[in-house]
């Protein structure tokens, strides 16, 4: 275990998975302390605990970043425990302290996820990968599995500043991705207003998958911006509902 609390879990290869740099966890903790993604983290604890079997669930949070909405879902279940995967060692330190019955892990997504078959009551995964088949694993039958992407309007008054747009495919790619260990369930669209400083659409830019390379360019480009800045936030949030096994089917056909 890092002396920081978490626990780090190499690859085969024995390197240590890479995430998010510095920059990045430092960008989207500034947005996620403001509160402008508050509106989300109410969203997921209400999902959580909506289709949660037992209070005293495990919730897995899959690339959980810095632990914020984790927290928050753990904070409307009192009696829930949480484990928070990520691969960058920033954010697996904030996830650390988030919250006292939360777990950090730090590990690639795409490796073995540290936990027994079956255990996972609530998954969660937002704007992050996803490894379907080690989801599959370790949400029971019957559990749920939460993915939150951006909407085609998410941010969309800040186009012009960024080439990041959002795929218009994506929910078909999703759902292939899913579609052998789960069943969409539900999909539904949150939709909040933002009021941003310049300095905060720096960080809410800065904290995404192409964070860097366009904190670089916005140099100059915020120049003259009249601030604060009004801005639309859009996700869809779906769940999917883990298929039950042959082995399960087969027993429940019997009965």
């Amino acid at each position: 275990m890092a002396r920081h609390g978490y626990v780090t879990l190499r690859a085969p290869s024995g390197r240590a998975a890479i995430g998010d740099h510095a920059g990045m966890v430092a960008a989207r903790l500034a947005v996620q302390e403001a509160g402008h993604f508050e509106p989300l983290t109410l969203a997921l604890a209400e999902e959580a605990r909506t289709v949660a079997c037992s209070g005293a669930s495990l919730i897995l949070d899959v690339g959980a970043g810095t632990g914020r909405h984790l927290a928050g879902v753990l904070d409307a279940m009192p009696d829930a425990r949480g484990v928070a995967v990520d691969a960058a060692r920033d954010a697996s330190r904030r996830a650390a302290r988030a919250h006292p019955r939360m777990a950090a892990v730090r590990g690639d997504v795409w490796q073995r996820i540290p936990l027994a078959d079956g255990c996972v009551e609530v998954a969660l995964n937002v704007f992050a990968p996803r490894n379907g088949a080690e989801l599959a694993r370790v949400v029971r039958a019957g559990g749920t599995l939460v993915v939150v992407t951006p909407a085609p309007d998410h941010l969309h008054e800040l186009a012009a500043l960024h080439t990041v747009g959002v795929d218009p495919v994506k929910a078909q790619r999703l759902h292939r991705q899913l579609d052998r260990g789960f069943r969409p369930s539900a999909v539904r669209r949150i939709v909040w207003a933002l009021t941003l400083t310049r300095n905060e659409i720096e960080a809410v830019l800065g904290m995404g998958p192409a964070g860097l390379h366009l904190r670089q360019n916005l140099e100059g480009r915020l120049d003259g911006l009249r601030e604060p800045v009004r801005v639309t936030a859009a996700v869809d949030l779906r769940t999917f509902r883990r298929r039950a096994t042959a082995t399960q089917a087969a027993a429940a056909a019997r009965w």
